[in-house]
C-alpha cells in the first residue's frame, strides 16, 4: 500500500487519543491522521481540581483540539462514534458521515459507573470533564449563597452539606479539595466555615482500597483531618439510592439517610457503550468487559487495530493513570509508524514513576519510583510539574510554568538541607 493511501483513524482524543495524533505528526508518519471525538475541547483529568477551585484556568485544563492540533496535519472531527465495523474496517458516525482505515486506535476511555443505583445520574454530579466543573462550581456557589441569607439552621446545614461518594482516588483529592477552599468562599459571603459539612462516603473499609495509591493511604487519612472543616469519613457505607437532597445507604446493615444538597460521585467506571457492542467474545475480555490487548497494544485478533487508556487492559493490567496512557501513546504512534513502512509493531513497556496525590490547593504528596513519598507544599510542587509537563499547552506557555516550578521545588528542596 502506497503513503499516500494510508489512513490511520483515531476514535477517542483523551490521553491516548490525543498524544497519538500528536507523537504521529511529530515522527513524521506520512499517512493521513483523523482523530475524532465528540467534544471540541481536551480534558486533562488530573488537574481539574485546580480548574474547580481556580488555580488554573480553562485554556490551560480545558483547550480546545483545533488549538493543541495546530501545524500539525492531523484532521480532527468534531462526532460522535456510533459503529465500529472491525471486519469492514469502517467508522460510521452519527452526523452519517463515515471513514474507513488502514489502521484505527481505539482511545475511547471509561465512562461513569453508576452501577444501577436508582438515581445516581440524575442527582448527582460527576467529576470527568470541563463541563461537570463549571455546573458543580456554580451549583456551590449558589449553595453558599443561598445559605448566606437562610437563618433556619435545619435548612442551613442541608445546603451547606456535601456527599461525596466514592474514596478512590478522585473521590480523595476532591475531598481534599474542596475542604481547603469552600470554607473560604463561605467567609466571603458572610458566612460561619465551621457550619459547612463534607462527608466522604465508601462502601469498603477502607479509602484507595484497591488502588496504586494505597501506599498513600495513611497520608491522606492525615490530609482529611487537617482542614479548617475535616473531612467526615463514612466508611462501610453502601448507597442503595440517591433522591434529591438526600443519600440513602445502609451501613451495619441498618439503613440510614444523609442530607445533602450536593451530592458528587466518584464510586467508579463502567466501560464505554462504544467498546461494549465491539464484536469480541467474552474470552478475550476481563471481568469488566474490556478487551485484551498484545503486549504491543494491538487488539487481539485484529492486528490493524491498536488501542490504549482504560478502554482496554493487558492480560497484566496497568494502572489507570495519566503516565500509562501518555506512554502508551507513544508506543502505538512508534508501531503505526513502523507498521507503515513495513517493520513488526514492538511490545509497549511502561515505566510507572510513582504515584500523585493532591491533598488540598497547596499540598499533595508524591510516591517516588514506590520508594520516597514527599508530600507537603513540596510535593505540590512536584505534582504539578510533573503534569504541567505533561499539557499539550503552547511551548513559551509550558516552558515559562514549568521553569517556575522547577525553581520552587529546588528552592523548597534547598531550605530543607
Amino acid at each position: 500500500m502506497s503513503q499516500s493511501t494510508l489512513r490511520t483513524a483515531i476514535v477517542g482524543s483523551g490521553f491516548t487519543g490525543l498524544f497519538t495524533a500528536l507523537y504521529l505528526s511529530h515522527l513524521g508518519y506520512t499517512g493521513q491522521i483523523i482523530l475524532i471525538d465528540r467534544s471540541e475541547r481536551f480534558v486533562f483529568k488530573p488537574l481539574l481540581f485546580e480548574f474547580l477551585n481556580g488555580q488554573m484556568d480553562a485554556n490551560q485544563v480545558w483547550p480546545q483540539y483545533e488549538e493543541l492540533l495546530q501545524g500539525s496535519g492531523v484532521t480532527f472531527v468534531q462526532d460522535t462514534v456510533e459503529h465500529i465495523d472491525l471486519a469492514g474496517r469502517k467508522i460510521e458516525l452519527a452526523s452519517g458521515l463515515h471513514y474507513t482505515y488502514t489502521n484505527l486506535v481505539l482511545a475511547v476511555g471509561s465512562t461513569v459507573g453508576y452501577f444501577g443505583t436508582p438515581g445516581a445520574e440524575e442527582y448527582s454530579f460527576p467529576f470527568r470533564s470541563g463541563l461537570d466543573v463549571l455546573a458543580l462550581r456554580q451549583h456551590l456557589r449558589q449553595s453558599l449563597q443561598r445559605a448566606s441569607q437562610i437563618e433556619d439552621f435545619q435548612l442551613r446545614q442541608k445546603l451547606l452539606t456535601i456527599a461525596v461518594i466514592g474514596a478512590g482516588p478522585t473521590g480523595v483529592e476532591l475531598a481534599n479539595t474542596l475542604a481547603d477552599f469552600l470554607p473560604n468562599w463561605y467567609a466571603k459571603l458572610g458566612g460561619n466555615p465551621q457550619e459547612i459539612r463534607l462527608v466522604l462516603m465508601n462502601r469498603s473499609q477502607n479509602i484507595l482500597s484497591g488502588d496504586v495509591n494505597a501506599c498513600l493511604r495513611e497520608t491522606a487519612y492525615t490530609a482529611l483531618q487537617k482542614h479548617v472543616i475535616p473531612v467526615e469519613l463514612l466508611t462501610g457505607a453502601a448507597v442503595t439510592a440517591l433522591d434529591s437532597g438526600k443519600v440513602e445507604y445502609t451501613r451495619d446493615r441498618q439503613p440510614a439517610v444523609l442530607e445533602a444538597e450536593t451530592m458528587i460521585w466518584t464510586a467508579g467506571t463502567a466501560i464505554n457503550p462504544l467498546v461494549k457492542k465491539l464484536p469480541i467474545s467474552d474470552e478475550q475480555r476481563d471481568k469488566q468487559g474490556r478487551p485484551f490487548v498484545t503486549p504491543a497494544l494491538n487488539l487481539v485478533g485484529y492486528p490493524e487495530v491498536f488501542a490504549g487508556g482504560d478502554c482496554v487492559t493487558l492480560l497484566k493490567p496497568e494502572p489507570a493513570l495519566a503516565q500509562v496512557a501518555y506512554q502508551q501513546a507513544k508506543a502505538i504512534a512508534r508501531n503505526l509508524v513502523a507498521v507503515s513502512v513495513g517493520e513488526k509493531p514492538k511490545a509497549s513497556r511502561i515505566f510507572l514513576r510513582g504515584t500523585l496525590m493532591k491533598l488540598g490547593t497547596q499540598e499533595a504528596a508524591a510516591e517516588i519510583f514506590n520508594k520516597h513519598e514527599v508530600k507537603g507544599r513540596i510535593g505540590h510542587a512536584i505534582r504539578q510539574l510533573t503534569y504541567l509537563e505533561m499539557l499539550p499547552t503552547p511551548v513559551h506557555n509550558l516552558k515559562v510554568t514549568t521553569e517556575w516550578l522547577s525553581e520552587e521545588v529546588f528552592h523548597h528542596a534547598k531550605n530543607l538541607v
